[in-house]
C-alpha cells in the first residue's frame, strides 16, 4: 500500500486546466463544518494521488476540487500518495507517459483541448468550468453512476455544454441541474460512462 505523505498545499501542481467552482465551494463548506480532528481524519482518508515528476514536483492526478478548496481556505498542508515516480523523465517523455496513463487532462473551460503547457502550475490558477460542476451535481442527483472511467465528469460536462445554457448564477445553475438529470437519462446520453436509462414502468 502506498505510503501516506504530507506536504504544503501550495506544492501541489494540477494536471488539468479547470475545476467546477460550485463544487469547490461545496468542499470548502464541508471542510469548515469539520472539527480540526475530523478534518485531519477526512484528509488522510481522502489522500490526494500524485505523481513525482519534473524537477521532483508533485503533480496531482485526482481530487483537484479538494486541493483547490484547501488552497482557497489557506490550509497549510495536505495528505498525498505517490502513484509513480517519473522524475527521471524529460518533459516530453513525462507528458507522454501522463497521457498514456490518462493522468492529465488539458481541456479548457470551453471544452477545447490545449497543449500541456496550458496546464497551470498552481491550484490557485485553475479556471472555472461551470459545466464540470453541473456534471458533478447531476451525478450526485442520480443522473448517472460513478464510474472508474478517467475524467468521466468532463465527458458529461461536454454533453451538457451543447444542450444546457448557464449564466454563472446559482439560481440558473440549480434549475439546470433538474433539467440535466432528465437529459442524462435520455437516449442521447447512452454512450456516456455511467449512463442510467430510465426504468420502464
Amino acid at each position: 500500500m502506498p505510503k501516506l505523505h504530507e506536504c504544503d498545499v501550495a506544492d501541489l501542481r494540477p494536471t488539468q486546466i479547470t475545476v467546477g467552482m460550485f463544487e469547490v465551494e461545496d468542499k470548502r463548506k464541508m471542510l469548515a463544518a469539520f472539527s480540526k480532528h475530523e478534518r485531519r481524519d477526512f484528509l488522510q482518508a481522502h489522500a490526494i494521488p500524485a505523481v513525482r515528476g519534473l524537477d521532483n514536483k508533485l503533480y496531482i492526478t485526482d481530487h483537484h476540487h479538494l486541493g483547490r478548496a484547501l488552497f482557497d481556505d489557506r490550509f497549510d498542508s495536505a495528505f498525498f500518495l505517490v502513484e509513480a515516480d517519473l522524475s527521471a523523465l524529460d518533459e516530453t517523455s513525462f507528458w507522454q507517459h501522463m497521457h498514456q496513463q490518462q493522468w492529465a487532462h488539458p481541456i479548457d473551460a470551453s471544452g477545447k483541448r490545449r497543449d500541456y503547457a496550458s496546464i497551470p502550475h498552481h491550484l490557485e490558477d485553475l479556471l472555472d468550468d461551470p459545466y464540470r460542476s453541473l456534471a458533478g451535481y447531476v451525478r450526485n442527483a442520480g443522473g448517472y453512476e460513478k464510474t472508474p472511467t478517467p475524467f468521466a465528469e468532463f465527458l458529461w460536462a461536454d454533453f451538457f455544454r451543447t444542450r444546457i445554457m448557464l449564466d454563472g448564477s446559482r439560481g440558473t445553475f440549480n434549475r439546470a441541474v433538474e433539467r440535466s438529470v432528465s437529459l442524462a437519462h435520455s437516449e442521447a446520453a447512452h454512450a456516456l460512462p455511467g449512463y442510467l436509462p430510465l426504468a420502464k414502468s
